[in-house]
Formats: structure tokens, C-alpha cells, sequence
């Protein structure tokens, strides 16, 4: 009989590790909530970073991805995701994937972002999906909002109506927790749920206070939020003030730009990209410029007003390099695991070259563990439980908490009044749970490093480079008081 495997999330790194498992011959479950084409994947711009043209390197990427996040990364992680990179590329390249152009993005030192029309993200998950089906993986629309851990051991998974569905191995893959923020480039529903519910049980993550912040967005009148590409300035887009002056290198890091921007509206200001000067940007960002074109803006001819987004949440539950967590039986990848790859601060398009290492990676990992882990001997069942809605009214005065004090910018008073907030909030526990531990995490880190800014720390303090640890209602950092290895 096949050994079943679970994984919740249809994105980037989950169906390609469904695909892995699938052609060695395990029985899939893929789970997503929604439309089958809802998950931030899909949102990809610019594209996916590889190391591989003539003049670029490995160890190029790596001191890239190490700067990039302040040398805060875990540099077996970096080596190890990037050294796979042509592994990654040959993955997509067999499935029929074909790019149309290399892109340069900000802390790039060589162009390396391949793209297609600048919407990568669309055409991947359209030609994964199809290899999905193709190969008889289970997709099943069930929202997932618990796993099953009986001891150190996870034995499978609970959905939103109380559904038990027991693995013989489990497989996080449900992306972030931007969708705590009022305003995010990704899907709102993107809460951190299964993050969430796993520290609950005891389960350890790292790095939740890194929140990384996309500096050009545009935030149209209706609400809808329309991301505009890191590779937009690579080819010459200008970030503006009302008064036409430049006040930031636009291929700075990111977190250097957000607070740019972010600063010049907390005084009242107006910031706009300037994307005039580019020529043929209809044909080369067509998803882009239609959708703003839908908003009325042309970006031939109109300053475009933008303000920063909450865009990739760099912490999550804490792997090892092989995608392992501290659970048996249970595994995390993409936006949803931590494996210290990213550090301090996000290299843009990283996060898709590790989706498909990832879930490559998860896969020959699973193959080794299970034989020694055995099976489930249970059968899936139905546990009567009532069903726990979403109330979005509170869930929208918690993004509103979060992007105020836990947002761009940090202090000491506003992540105590977050915290104090929040437990008096009648929210999904899982939900609580995360937002409570992100603003511990960012109180206990006393410095301002990458994407975590301190107004009352904004030195870098070398006492606190190191992942932050949250496990059973603390969070510790080496350097900390309290901190044991």
C-alpha cells in the first residue's frame, strides 16, 4: 500500500513537492482553501533568481544573499539552497517552462531574475498545476486549520468542519502571515494559521518579527493593492517626491526603501514612481501596466502614487536545511518555514528559488525518513467539532494594530500597546497566537537589523545577530537576557 503524505498549500513550493513525491510514487494530498489559483505564487513578477548565465556565479549569489540580509542568514541554508539552483531551473525546464527575459533587481549584483512577460508566477503555477493532474494528485478544497500532534509525532491534520485526515507524513507549505497587515501585496487570507496553531502546541518558530515591506505598491481607491515589480526600476523607474526630487537609490534593499518611503508619508508627503522614461514598459510588464491602466492610471504617462506593503513574512516554523521540523513526521517549506536562508532582510526572487528547492528537497528528505518512522497505523475519521468562523470585522482592527505598531517601524510602546490590544481581542486562537508572538519577537530584538526597525534601537547591535526563537510564549535571542543555547 502507497504511504500517504499530506501537504497543505497549493503554491510554488507545495505542488512542487507534490509533484516530487508524486512521480516516486507516493499518494498525494494536495489541500488548498478557495480558488485553486489563489495563493501568492500566482503574484510573481519579476521571477525566479538563478545563478547560471555566463559571468554570474553561485558565490556571487551567495554574497548577495548574505548582504542582502545582514549576514544575519544561515550560511549552510544560503549554500545550500543557491548550490541547487541548476537543479531548480532543470525542474521547470522539463515541465515546458521557457523564460523570455533576465532581469536585474535591487541588491542583485548581476542581472539573474528569470521572467516571463512579468508575471512568472502565473505561467508556473498554471504549467505545475497541469503536471499535477496530469500525475493524479488529490486536490482537495478543504481549508486546514489544525494539525494533529500526539507528543513529538504529527499524525495528520484537521479541517475548518472538524475532518480528520491522518499522513504517514504531513508537509506545511500554506505561506505567511502578510495578511495580518492592513495593507499586503498578497492574498488577505494569507493569516499564518498552521503557523500559528503549531506554536500552540508547543511547536518552535524563528524570526517572526521580519516582516519584509515592498516599497512600491499602489493602493487604488477601491482597496485593491496592485504590486509593481522590483525589476520596473531595474529598468530606470525613479522613486519621487511631490516635488519631482529623488530621496532614495531605487535599487537599494529593500528594507532601505520602505523606510525611505514610509518616512515621507508619516510627514504628510506624497510618493510617487516614475516610470515615464521606459520604453515599450506596455509590452514588457503587459500584467502590470493593465492593471493599473484598469485603475486609470498609464504608466506612459502618469506618476504613479505608491506606499509599502506588507510582502513576505521571513519567519515561520523553524526546519533544518532539510526541511525537517523539530516535529517527526511533520515538514514546513516555502513562505511558511524558516530555515535562516533569508537573514535580516530579504534578496528579491529569492523566495522562489527556494519554493522549488524546497519542495524538491522535502521530498528525497521524506523518502529517507519514512521508512524508519513507519506508518499511521489509524484511519482518517470525523471528529464532531464546532465550526470556528473568521470574524472579519476583528480581523481587520488586527491589521489595523499590526500595521500601526508592528509595521514599518517599530518602539517599545507601540509593541506593548499592540500586545495589550490583542489579548483582549475575541479572534481565532491560532490567529492570537501568532500575532501576540510577532510582537514579542520584535520587542525582545533591541537593535534595528534589515527589515526590523527600532525607533528607540536604531543601531544594529551585534549582541542580538542571531535567530530569534519563540517556543511555549517566549521569545529569546542569543543576547538576550534569559537566552540559553
Amino acid at each position: 500500500m502507497k504511504k500517504r503524505i499530506g501537504i497543505i498549500g497549493a503554491g510554488l513550493a507545495g505542488l512542487t513537492a507534490a509533484i516530487s513525491l508524486a512521480e516516486r510514487d507516493f499518494d498525494v494530498t494536495v489541500f488548498y482553501n478557495g480558488k485553486i489559483n489563489e495563493s501568492n505564487s500566482t503574484k510573481i513578477q519579476a521571477g525566479i533568481a538563478f545563478p547560471i548565465l555566463e559571468g554570474d556565479s553561485i558565490t556571487l549569489h551567495v554574497m548577495d544573499t548574505l548582504k542582502t540580509g545582514h549576514f544575519m542568514n544561515n550560511i549552510e541554508a544560503v549554500w545550500n539552497i543557491i548550490s541547487k539552483s541548476s537543479e531548480a531551473y532543470d525542474f521547470l525546464d522539463k515541465l515546458g517552462v521557457k523564460f523570455e527575459s533576465v532581469e536585474l533587481e535591487g541588491g542583485h549584483s548581476r542581472p539573474r531574475v528569470f521572467s516571463i512577460k512579468g508575471e512568472t508566477g502565473k505561467y508556473v503555477m498554471k504549467t505545475l498545476k497541469n503536471k499535477v493532474s496530469e500525475l493524479g494528485v488529490e486536490l482537495l478544497n478543504s481549508e486546514v486549520r489544525e494539525v494533529i500532534v500526539n507528543g513529538n509525532e504529527c499524525l495528520g491534520v484537521i479541517d475548518l468542519n472538524g475532518f480528520e485526515y491522518l499522513f504517514d507524513s504531513v508537509v506545511i507549505a500554506s505561506g505567511g502571515y502578510t495578511g495580518l497587515y492592513r495593507y499586503t501585496a498578497g492574498f488577505r487570507g494569507n493569516l499564518g494559521i498552521l503557523i500559528g496553531d503549531y506554536i500552540r502546541k508547543g511547536g518552535v518558530a524563528t524570526d517572526l518579527e521580519l516582516i519584509q515591506f515592498h516599497p512600491p505598491a499602489y493602493v487604488a481607491p477601491d482597496g485593491d493593492v496592485i504590486l509593481i515589480s522590483e525589476a520596473v526600476r531595474g529598468r530606470g523607474a525613479l522613486i519621487t517626491d511631490s516635488k519631482g526630487n529623488r530621496f532614495v537609490n531605487e535599487l537599494a534593499p529593500r528594507d532601505v526603501v520602505s523606510r525611505a518611503v514610509y518616512r515621507k508619508l508619516l510627514r504628510g508627503e506624497r510618493v510617487y514612481l516614475d516610470a515615464r522614461n521606459i520604453e515599450k514598459i506596455d509590452n514588457l510588464f503587459p500584467g502590470i501596466y493593465d492593471k493599473l491602466f484598469e485603475k486609470g492610471i498609464d504608466m506612459k504617462r502618469d506618476l504613479i502614487p505608491i506606499v509599502p506593503v506588507a510582502h513576505y513574512s521571513i519567519g515561520g516554523i523553524f526546519v533544518d536545511i532539510y526541511w525537517r521540523t523539530p516535529t517527526r513526521r511533520l515538514y514546513a517549506i516555502g513562505e511558511a518555514a524558516d530555515s535562516g536562508f533569508h537573514g535580516a532582510n530579504r534578496l528579491p526572487s529569492n523566495s522562489s528559488l527556494e519554493c522549488i528547492v524546497g519542495g524538491l528537497e522535502v521530498s528525497r528528505t521524506i523518502v529517507r525518513d519514512i521508512e524508519k518512522l513507519g506508518r499511521v497505523n489509524k484511519r482518517s475519521s470525523i471528529r464532531p467539532k464546532e465550526r470556528q468562523a473568521l470574524n472579519r470585522d476583528n480581523i481587520d482592527k488586527l491589521r489595523d494594530i499590526m500595521w500601526s505598531y508592528v509595521g514599518v517601524e517599530r518602539d517599545s510602546n507601540g509593541l506593548r500597546t499592540a500586545e495589550k490590544l490583542i489579548k483582549k481581542m475575541e479572534i481565532l486562537p491560532q490567529i492570537k497566537s501568532l500575532a501576540l508572538a510577532i510582537s514579542k519577537c520584535a520587542l525582545e530584538r533591541r537593535e534595528s537589523r534589515g527589515v526590523h526597525y527600532r525607533r528607540d534601537y536604531p543601531n544594529i547591535d551585534e549582541r542580538f545577530k542571531a535567530q530569534s526563537i519563540y517556543h511555549k510564549g517566549i521569545c529569546k535571542i542569543k543576547g538576550s537576557k534569559g537566552y540559553e543555547t
